[in-house]
């Protein structure tokens, strides 16, 4: 192999195979029970499908706008103002992206520049770190911890200098399932403010919250409106992750740059699937409260059969997962030894937390989708039924 064949760019040539893609293919050899991956196991809201189908038979199938078609960018500014009081401009202010991953890609791109700090926190989606680089960018890392994941005053204050260009959060947090409180945000917006510091705000998870816990999007916190890029999926909000329709909404010169990055990608997104989204977008607010409910309902079942069989579950607030703390079961194991262990021994494929550190990981902590049939979860929780005890013996 020649020289140049053999050192390519580094910083997406040494990066190993995600650790979804790894476990999802143990599962499969393993004849395993995925719950590592988040994709639920329904083929998601018919009418939703069927508004696809019928715009691709009848609708319009060559290029459509690079910004997204009008429709689906009026139908995003009319949902983001009646779910959180956001007021946009859908043609100046609103953007249809290949997939919330292409959307960070574009607003990541479109703020940072080489030796611009960029503070992220840890459990970190894995996009964040490779794209940063990519741009030339520092990645600054903050720790969250079990079993609350919150902000502090002492961890930002370690990390916000004259140097930070941007910050990334997540929230609601994948992995932790934690919907942060107004009281971190406005934390968290002070210090974006205090060091003129542009936020982008990965909120893909925003309409699958729990309980009393509602989603507040930094963008609506005071002083953050014209320095936040928000990013959605309607993956995520429909429940049809294949879809990857994902949704940039900022301020004017926000936005233009983060479209021009945007048009080097993928350019467009298929109409059809656009048409679809902006259609489920209009549904009742019935549709969005059910959606929660049933799915609430899926976490609790999976939490009373993991606690049924001692495993020490974290509340989930959010996402469609949940996690364990295997720390008090005294396995002597890591989180990833245990994944590995289960979907061999067991065939039940997990998610370590760890894998969603860089540095200095919390090594304890495992997710579980629980966005499945009943039937799926309670044949999981029969297969895990001895993976705890047997390991104590």
């Amino acid at each position: 192999m020649s020289s140049k064949i053999s050192s390519l760019n580094p910083v997406f040539a040494n990066l190993p195979v995600t650790i979804f893609e790894a476990m999802s293919q143990a599962a499969r050899d393993n004849a395993a029970i995925n719950l590592g991956q988040g994709f639920p196991d329904d083929p998601g809201p018919e009418d939703i499908r069927r508004a696809a189908a019928d715009a691709s038979v009848n609708g319009y199938n060559q290029y459509p706008s690079m910004m997204g078609i009008p429709e689906l960018r009026q139908a995003i500014a009319t949902h983001y103002g009646h779910w959180h009081g956001l007021k946009l401009d859908p043609m100046s202010e609103v953007m249809v992206t290949s997939g919330g991953t292409e959307a960070l890609t574009s607003a990541i791109l479109a703020v940072v520049q080489p030796g611009d700090e960029v503070v992220c926190f840890q459990p970190v989606y894995d996009s964040y770190l490779p794209i940063i680089r990519q741009a030339g960018g520092i990645p600054r890392l903050v720790r969250l911890e079990p079993p609350h994941w919150r902000l502090n005053e002492d961890m930002l204050k370690s990390v916000f200098n004259s140097k930070t260009k941007a910050v990334l959060f997540n929230n609601p947090l994948n992995p932790s399932a934690v919907v942060y409180p107004r009281e971190d945000l406005e934390l968290l917006a002070r210090y974006c403010q205090e060091f003129d510091v542009i936020a982008i705000c990965d909120e893909v998870w925003e309409h699958v919250t729990f309980d009393e816990h509602k989603h507040i999007p930094l963008i609506t916190i005071p002083g953050m409106r014209d320095r936040t890029i928000k990013v959605g999926s309607a993956g995520k909000i429909f429940s049809l992750t294949g879809w990857k329709v994902g949704f940039v909404c900022a301020a004017p010169p926000l936005l233009r740059v983060a479209a021009k990055v945007h048009q080097f990608l993928t350019f467009t997104t298929a109409p059809n699937l656009q048409a679809a989204v902006a259609y489920g977008l209009g549904k009742p607010d019935d549709y969005f409260t059910t959606m929660r409910k049933d799915l609430a309902r899926s976490r609790d079942r999976l939490t009373r059969g993991l606690e049924s069989l001692g495993f020490p579950v974290l509340k989930s607030q959010g996402t469609y997962f949940l996690t364990v703390d295997l720390s008090p079961l005294g396995l002597n194991e890591s989180d990833t030894d245990f994944c590995w262990r289960i979907v061999k021994d067991y065939k039940v494929a997990a998610i370590p937390v760890s894998a969603f550190y860089e540095k200095d990981p919390v090594t304890s902590v495992v997710r579980f989708c629980f966005a499945k049939k009943d039937e799926t979860l309670d044949t999981a929780l029969e297969r895990l039924s001895d993976a705890v005890h047997r390991r104590k013996r």
